[in-house]
């Protein structure tokens, strides 16, 4: 590691633990269902428990907002995501966005966009939509095979296609960019999400040139983690040979002016300030929080079991948020853990993505790791 970079994650690392210290709320996920239109291979949330878990209540999660958010935050400042599940699965979608346009708070949601006609797109946007990603993971043949279901390209395109109709020259994708700062004036901030596999990992450029030809500008690129359904279907997974070629074309699209990036997840020092609009920063429970279906507080959606921090039916969430969140927010217990134990690099990543970590505290994955091909 070149002395520039060693400064440059000491800086980030010094203003982690002061974020860790201000936790501020930035971002609140709702996961809102777990009933979705597709049966998607790599799913990674809870659709195991789908069909017995009802809906929350949008009264339920209003009252939270109402009562154990507002009171503590400026709402402009604080986006709320609206995820499942397939959140458009709700019939209610509208309803609870002109709640939460009411209150202040830019919202937004992640979809596959099946279900997303012009009709419905109209009323969200009416009812204060500022945020959506939507999923691409393909050309048809193998977008639909990942999604199983054979109208899944079809939705997405559409999908696409009616955000890229509102798209601006000066709006950017969501994460850490001057997008945040615009959610409240801007028309819609978006981008496109792509899962990449053992299938199409040889298909990016041609993904890239169908995208961009209706009307796409800000492309997401993720590797799938060994989780969820994923963690049962090896093709899913990309050797480390894979993954560095994954890297290496967003570093040099990105040279060529194109906005794609990397997910957020995965501490990688041989491409950070390369592949992304920011370093490397698990910010679950640090700025990010979530609501889960059952009530349950957690952080991103992706994290579960062990790591949840109370239960909106009986704690107060706030409370929880002030006071919780200390596996999150102070991660020297992973240090005990292989392989972050005899690893040098651990001050600059502080364990990787919490998503990552099982129920015994066991890591996953470790990127950096996997890149070297040892692990």
């Amino acid at each position: 590691m070149n002395l520039r970079k060693r400064i440059i994650f000491e800086l980030e690392r010094l203003r982690r633990k002061n974020l860790q210290q201000l936790h501020p709320l930035q971002q609140l996920f709702w996961e809102s269902t777990l009933r979705c239109n597709v049966h998607c291979l790599h799913c990674g949330s809870d659709c195991s428990s789908s069909e017995i878990t009802p809906d929350m209540p949008a009264e339920d999660f209003l009252r939270v907002i109402d009562q154990s958010v507002t009171p503590h935050v400026d709402p402009h400042k604080v986006l709320i995501i609206i995820s499942g599940g397939e959140p458009l699965m709700r019939k209610d979608l509208a309803e609870v966005g002109v709640a939460l346009k009411q209150r202040g708070y830019p919202w937004g949601m992640v979809t596959n966009g099946l279900a997303l006609t012009e009709k419905r797109f109209k009323e969200l946007m009416a009812a204060g939509l500022r945020s959506i990603a939507i999923s691409f993971d393909g050309l048809e043949l193998d977008h639909n095979w990942l999604r199983q279901h054979p109208l899944a390209f079809e939705g997405a395109t559409r999908a696409i296609k009616l955000a890229a109709s509102l798209q601006r020259s000066d709006l950017q994708p969501g994460g850490r960019s001057s997008g945040e700062a615009d959610l409240q004036h801007s028309a819609l901030v978006w981008d496109v999400v792509t899962c990449v596999n053992q299938r199409t990992i040889n298909q990016l450029d041609e993904m890239q040139q169908y995208l961009w030809s209706i009307g796409v500008r800000n492309w997401r690129l993720i590797t799938i983690d060994p989780m969820g359904r994923a963690a049962e279907n090896p093709e899913l997974i990309l050797t480390p040979e894979q993954h560095r070629q994954v890297l290496d074309y967003i570093r040099e699209k990105r040279k060529q002016g194109l906005h794609i990036s990397y997910s957020c997840e995965g501490f990688m020092p041989d491409y950070e300030m390369e592949v992304r609009d920011h370093l490397f920063h698990c910010a679950a429970g640090i700025s990010i929080a979530s609501i889960l279906v059952d009530g349950s507080i957690s952080a991103c959606t992706s994290v579960r079991g062990k790591y949840y921090q109370g239960n909106i039916y009986k704690d107060d969430f706030w409370e929880v948020w002030e006071n919780g969140f200390e596996p999150y927010r102070n991660r020297k217990w992973m240090k005990k853990l292989e392989p972050c134990n005899n690893c040098k690099l651990f001050r600059y990543c502080d364990g990787g993505g919490m998503h990552l970590r099982r129920e015994d505290g066991a890591l996953m994955l470790c990127h950096h790791n996997k890149l070297m091909g040892h692990g």
